[in-house]
């Protein structure tokens, strides 16, 4: 009959594929669409019982798959959306239950025999769409160049080859890398941000520095090789890790978003350290000249622009957050006798002078945002 094709039909399909790719709120936007443009194909008398099973059917797969982080839950989703379908298909009588307590009925075991099969059936169509799901993300992400939560979870992996370049030649980035990770990603979780994309980003923000590891503080030892440099130079060598981490991560192909964050992360912000130390020298100069021991036209150029950062400032909230996290847990390093308001007082002055500074007008974080990553 009629009735058994609408068992055949996998409500959830769609849903379940803009939930895990677009995210919910399109998710519920294609439970609607299906469901009262379905409508319009499915003959009049089972109008009803098509628009709730597609309805309750399609909420059920987007409910359970928020945070989806491994591909069994597509499975555990199928699962949920199968016995979902049983409960309405029987309450809408898509699939005939009085029948099994009518005491008329001669042959009763046919009944049961049916309503098992067509039970079995409308389950089976659920799980079925859960694993025809599975095995489409990887192609549909490929196509439109999208990233689920479970691609991000793949891409954590610490085993990756530059994360064990890093551990073995910038162990102190290696570590600054992993608190950088865990500090956004709490503050993700705490605005709605996407917390594992906070956490894969931040794992491969700073690999730039692999080109010159030892330059960066965390990686020296008791020797500092910026001692025999000009502020100027210095300020180059540290501004060029950035771009040394754009090229390393295109020609190891990751992900675009990761790019991104590596280009951002530092936004055009100033090298504040060795701009100062340029002005202190300067000003040093300066003396010796009034005093008669210098000569005018040996005082260095100090142009601010030579000590920004090329950009562009964070586009996204994710790339906002890890920005203020690596400033964050730098500056904390620095901290003698670390206390709670001594901590507190330095998160809140990196994030006011960031804001000062416009570093974040692009990335969409609210002031209440700001309050909670703090």
């Amino acid at each position: 009959g009629p009735h058994y094709a609408l068992l055949l039909i996998p409500y959830a399909l769609a849903p379940m594929i803009h939930s895990v790719l677009l995210g919910r709120s399109l998710g519920i936007y294609a439970v609607v669409c299906v469901s009262v443009f379905g409508c319009l194909l499915v003959p009049a008398g089972y109008m009803l019982g098509y628009l709730a099973t597609s309805m309750l059917c399609g909420v059920t797969a987007v409910h359970v798959m928020r945070q989806l982080r491994k591909r069994g839950r597509l499975l555990r989703a199928g699962f949920y959306v199968g016995a979902v379908a049983v409960i309405v298909s029987c309450a809408f009588n898509l699939i005939e239950v009085r029948p099994l307590f009518d005491s008329g009925v001669v042959d009763r075991w046919g009944q049961w025999e049916a309503f098992g099969i067509a039970c079995l059936i409308v389950f089976s169509i659920g799980v079925m769409t859960g694993m025809v799901v599975s095995g489409l993300l990887p192609i549909l992400e490929g196509i439109f160049s999208l990233t689920t939560d479970i691609s991000w979870l793949e891409l954590s992996d610490l085993n990756h080859k530059l994360l064990r370049r890093m551990q073995l030649e910038a162990p102190g980035t290696f570590h600054h890398s992993l608190v950088v990770a865990s500090l956004s990603e709490a503050a993700a979780e705490a605005v709605g941000a996407n917390a594992m994309i906070c956490r894969v980003c931040s794992y491969f923000h700073d690999i730039g520095k692999l080109h010159k590891p030892e330059y960066f503080i965390e990686n020296q030892g008791e020797e500092n090789p910026h001692d025999a440099l000009t502020p100027t130079m210095s300020a180059l060598i540290i501004i060029a890790h950035v771009k040394d981490g754009v090229d390393l991560a295109i020609k190891n192909k990751l992900n675009p978003r990761i790019i991104e964050v590596i280009r951002e992360h530092h936004g055009d912000s100033l090298v504040y350290y060795f701009y100062r130390k340029a002005q202190e020298q300067r000003k040093a100069e300066e003396d010796k000249v009034e005093e008669g021991l210098g000569n005018p036209e040996d005082l260095p150029d100090i142009d601010e622009k030579n000590f920004r950062y090329p950009g562009p400032c964070p586009r996204t909230r994710e790339s906002g957050i890890i920005s203020l996290a690596d400033a964050v847990e730098s500056a904390s390093r620095s901290l003698q006798k670390p206390t709670v308001q001594k901590i507190r007082s330095l998160v809140d002055e990196i994030v006011f002078n960031r804001l000062r500074d416009g570093q974040l007008d692009e990335c969409g974080l609210t002031v209440r945002d700001l309050r909670r990553i703090r």
